[in-house]
């Protein structure tokens, strides 16, 4: 009887826990609050831009290939590297390997060499051997059309999994690549993250999802990396010279050279590093629905916001005017897709990004 109640307690408590708000966790993907009439809105305007920009009919992944499974390699090759020098490989890769049947019988030297000119060859040759052989074991050699089976795939993660559901499948889909990631936050479309770090993946992704409507994910994901790449670098970004940035930047990214964080890294700025000024943590509680208080909280948070505007504007000095720099290469957007890949990046010595002072040593940018 004890027990029995015990038990009931136990029950009712978790029932509770379960039903009460929880803290966000960094990378969660928590059901998203409903944004408001104004961030919907804005969100609308940029996908009219867009559109305008690089209408559907021209839009196509900048990645040669000829079958879903030639785009699965590719779009795996793609980590760490630019688009244009995947291509310059795939056509002997796919010369000598133009299904996962050819793939599975080559060896992984031979693959290596040809894939040599591209970041991380050893463990995607590894890779792609070992996917091509799980999908002849389980799939027949096709390659599937739900989530779970992609991602079961060696080096291959959501990103990745959802290029291809989006692309070779034309099913709902969102990949947020490194360049929709930083234009989320510079357009306030998504949450900062909390201890000045950036929001994750995941965070990003379910907020664009909420903003922008389920048929136009397709075309937005790539209209959204062209832009990134010719008009929204990374680095020394002029907001004032960006047809979108120059009304849609939220503080601190509406400065001249302010850039958000990659995903799990810190913004450049010390304000950004902190948090994103007063603004930026107004407009964040409005996409998140200003924390506890539903509508009320964020009738609160919008009407706090010109408020941490001109807190900002005291507090933060002008930036100085620079000029945009070329659009940057396409980067470590599969990393987060092959766990293989991240331990070899892990353990071999890699360029990375250098400190501002020294931005002049560190790997230059090109366009993907």
């Amino acid at each position: 009887m004890g027990r029995a109640r015990t038990v009931a307690a136990a029950a009712a408590a978790a029932a509770a826990a379960a039903a009460a708000p929880q803290p966000a966790k960094r990378g969660a993907a928590a059901a998203a609050a409903a944004p408001d009439a104004a961030l919907l809105a804005k969100a609308a305007r940029i996908q009219a831009q867009l559109a305008a920009l690089y209408p559907s009919q021209g839009i196509q992944i900048p990645l040669d290939h000829a079958t879903p499974y030639q785009l699965l390699v590719a779009v795996v090759l793609s980590a760490q590297t630019t688009d244009k020098k995947v291509n310059e490989v795939t056509p002997e890769l796919f010369s000598a390997a133009p299904d996962a049947a050819a793939m599975a019988a080559m060896e992984v030297s031979a693959i290596q060499r040809i894939i040599q000119p591209i970041g991380l060859a050893p463990t995607k040759a590894k890779n792609l051997k070992a996917a091509a052989q799980m999908l002849l074991d389980r799939h027949g050699g096709e390659i599937p059309s739900t989530f779970a089976e992609l991602e079961a795939l060696p080096g291959v993660g959501h990103k990745t999994a959802s290029v291809i559901m989006a692309q070779a499948f034309g099913l709902p889909a969102f990949p947020v690549d490194t360049h929709i990631h930083r234009l989320a936050q510079r357009w306030g479309l998504t949450a900062n993250g909390g201890g000045g770090g950036a929001p994750s993946v995941e965070a990003t992704e379910r907020d664009l999802k909420a903003l922008f409507p389920e048929a136009a994910w397709h075309d937005l994901h790539l209209q959204i990396i062209f832009f990134g790449r010719e008009h929204c670098p990374a680095q020394r970004h002029d907001p004032t010279a960006c047809p979108i940035c120059c009304w849609a930047a939220v503080p601190p990214y509406d400065r001249p050279g302010a850039s958000p964080a990659k995903a799990g890294g810190k913004a450049a700025g010390a304000k950004a590093a902190a948090g994103g000024g007063a603004a930026a943590r107004a407009a964040a509680a409005a996409i998140a629905g200003a924390g506890k208080g539903g509508a009320a909280g964020r009738k609160k948070a919008a009407a706090a916001a010109p408020a941490a505007a001109a807190e900002d504007a005291g507090t933060k000095p002008a930036g100085r005017k620079r000029r945009a720099a070329p659009a940057p290469a396409d980067e470590a957007e599969g990393v987060a897709d092959a766990a293989a890949a991240q331990a070899a990046a892990a353990a071999a010595p890699q360029q990375q990004e250098q400190p501002r002072a020294k931005r002049g040593r560190g790997r230059p940018f090109g366009r993907g």
